[in-house]
């Protein structure tokens, strides 16, 4: 005992930071949304079993940091730590109560009326019109959650970030006559980001950990022009220039401060960017901005053997599915197509990975019945915080 306070007496003396660990990043887009801005409240009060569900997966698989996409933004005191305390922080369904001693929830574009006809159909004010897809401001918001110390003072939000700002922009046009969808005075107003992009610091066990975090709009629910396949697209392409210090200074965040993380910043991306890289309706294959990046390590590919069961009762061969299909992240019920891989935890390549995968039991296997909470799976990366190892995998 006294060896032991010995040794923490002298890292805080020294100022070492404690030795590096296994550390589980998760993405879960939990479907935790709702037509009205005190639903989830009212969710969370009578233990709805969509909460339960989602709660069981979390637990299951223990994540240390975790991204939680479609959870409604709620600033009413009290709803978070509910969420955190009273479904989390109990047992569900069986399974252990986990703790996570830090969070960082804000506000998301979502929702958040433009005063402009964004939609094009002469009127203003609708859920078309917000800077994000919502009935209600926070609606498809974002949440945070750790095990371990957030730096909230370093925190970073790109919220308000304009697409007019992009560098060569993927400008969405009308493809008959080559005219912007925007009009002028619309497009040098537009946000770029549907919900939000986060920088959030994390002081894992070795080193420090920037989370960059977003949920970029699907690239459907438009037309010929395409307008969301762009966004979606520059979204994604902001996230991928946030870690390319030679490419990130036209970047501004909300409090003014330019450009992304340094090069020697380690971090995990994380979200459901509804980009898959084979399949889909995504534009110019989005996603491969990030999974081809050259600071981000992409080889361990989170597979499940739910999502290989889907792809055998939801047509099988008949599919025109490109890509693997055990790494589907989602479950759509595409008869047609398939399902997609548009949910992704991706490291740094100074981090060493040691485990990924994807919660999707197969019918049968414990949990099976709890994925119907969401048609999204909780995705998941296991790095080590000390110095990277070689993988053997490029």
């Amino acid at each position: 005992m006294r060896l032991l306070f010995a040794t923490l007496f002298a890292l805080v003396l020294t100022g070492t930071q404690a030795p590096a660990a296994n550390v589980r990043f998760a993405t879960f887009n939990a479907a935790l949304n709702f037509p009205t801005r005190d639903g989830l409240h009212a969710a969370l009060r009578k233990h709805d079993v969509r909460v339960q569900r989602v709660a069981a997966i979390i637990q299951h698989v223990r994540p240390d940091v975790l991204l939680i996409n479609e959870l409604d933004y709620d600033a009413k005191p009290g709803t978070i730590a509910l969420w955190i305390d009273g479904i989390l922080g109990k047992s569900q369904l069986g399974e252990r109560p986990i703790e996570y001693g830090y969070h960082f929830i804000d506000a998301v574009n979502t929702g958040v009326d433009s005063g402009l006809d964004l939609d094009s159909n002469g009127k203003t004010g609708e859920p078309g019109d917000a800077w994000g897809f919502g009935r209600f401001p926070g609606q498809y918001g974002m949440l945070v959650l750790s095990r371990f110390p957030i730096d909230s003072s370093s925190i970073r939000r790109f919220q308000k970030f304009l697409w007019s700002e992009m560098p060569d922009a993927s400008i969405p046009r009308d493809p008959t006559t080559g005219a912007p969808y925007y009009p002028e005075n619309i497009w040098r107003r537009l946000r770029l980001s549907s919900k939000s992009h986060w920088l959030v610091p994390i002081r894992t066990p070795g080193r420090d950990i920037t989370l960059v975090v977003a949920h970029p709009t699907p690239p459907v629910f438009d037309g010929p022009d395409d307008h969301n396949g762009h966004r979606n697209h520059d979204e994604i392409r902001m996230l991928a220039d946030l870690v390319s210090p030679e490419k990130s200074m036209y970047l501004v965040d909300d409090k003014g401060q330019r450009g992304g993380l340094a090069e020697n910043t380690s971090f995990v991306i994380a979200g459901d960017m509804n980009a898959d890289p084979f399949d889909g309706d995504s534009y110019h294959s989005a996603i491969r901005q990030l999974l081809n990046h050259p600071r981000v390590q992409s080889w361990c590919m989170p597979t499940s053997q739910g999502a290989l069961w889907a792809t055998t009762h939801q047509g099988g061969k008949n599919l025109s599915q490109k890509g693997f299909s055990g790494a589907d992240t989602t479950d759509f019920n595409d008869r047609t197509t398939g399902n997609l891989r548009i949910d992704y935890v991706l490291p740094s390549r100074d981090l060493s990975v040691r485990n990924c995968g994807v919660f999707w039991p197969a019918p049968g296997a414990a949990g099976a019945d709890w994925v119907q909470a969401s048609d999204h799976r909780l995705t998941w990366l296991d790095v080590n915080t000390g110095e990277a190892e070689p993988s053997g995998a490029e």
